[in-house]
């Protein structure tokens, strides 16, 4: 490829790492709301926040984000610019999916835990802040890791809004050059290598918090050397 068309794929590659980042802070900030409002004592709370986490994980990413470049300018006269419709579209759709793995973790925690809390007189935020949540979120980071990113595949579903994104970018260079394979190529290369990333800083984070919590993955032992009993061998012909 030619280095303007270089710069074309690392310019699509920035625009997915944005939508990726800021996507992912969204998601993340809405996994947290709904997933603790799924569990409030509250019912209305309860289910206001199972409603929305019905209906984002029930619906396409894809007509989401259709709903919001395309629909809310024509409903409310309000246009968003590509890269935030995108986020917007995104993070609300992950985070319902988000909601429940954090819904998940806190369910998990030891009923135990929770009633200390409440012998020592604790708010029900300050056992959510210093008891629930401490214990809880070492066990989201696994299945937030999928989440992250199965949200990076997703960047490419932006592409309808004629953003420039790696998918995009890379169909604009393959229509140049009419090399299918070879772009192609590049591009599971490049989102194999952002998400590999993604695994390994995700995974950085899983052990630095089970060790914060006394969780760590305990090192493997050496394997003890086979003792030789005194005396074998040196008369064994005897």
């Amino acid at each position: 490829m030619t280095p303007g068309l270089w710069e074309l794929v690392l310019r699509g590659v920035w625009v997915t790492l944005q939508l990726l980042v800021f996507g992912a802070l969204l998601a993340a900030a809405v996994s947290f709301v709904v997933g603790i409002a799924r569990t409030h004592r509250r019912w209305i709370v309860r289910f206001v926040a199972g409603l929305y986490t019905e209906v984002f994980r029930g619906t396409s990413a894809l007509i989401m984000i259709f709903w919001v470049y395309f629909v809310l300018p024509l409903a409310f006269g309000w246009q968003l610019v590509p890269m935030w419709a995108g986020v917007l579209a995104l993070g609300l759709t992950y985070g319902a999916y988000g909601a429940e793995i954090v819904r998940g973790a806190l369910t998990a925690v030891d009923p135990a835990q929770r009633e200390g809390g409440i012998a020592l007189s604790f708010t029900p935020w300050q056992r959510m802040r210093l008891i629930l949540l401490p214990q809880a979120v070492p066990e989201m980071i696994p299945p937030f890791a999928n989440l992250v990113v199965e949200l990076l595949k997703g960047t490419a579903l932006v592409s309808v809004m004629g953003m420039g994104d790696l998918a995009f970018s890379g169909s604009l260079v393959r229509l140049a050059l009419q090399e299918s394979v070879e772009i192609y190529a590049y591009l599971l290369l490049i989102y194999f290598v952002i998400a590999f990333l993604l695994t390994r800083a995700m995974r950085l984070l899983e052990r630095r918090l089970k060790a914060g919590v006394g969780k760590a993955p305990a090192r493997k032992a050496a394997v003890p050397s086979a003792r030789v009993p005194e005396g074998a061998g040196a008369g064994g012909g005897a």
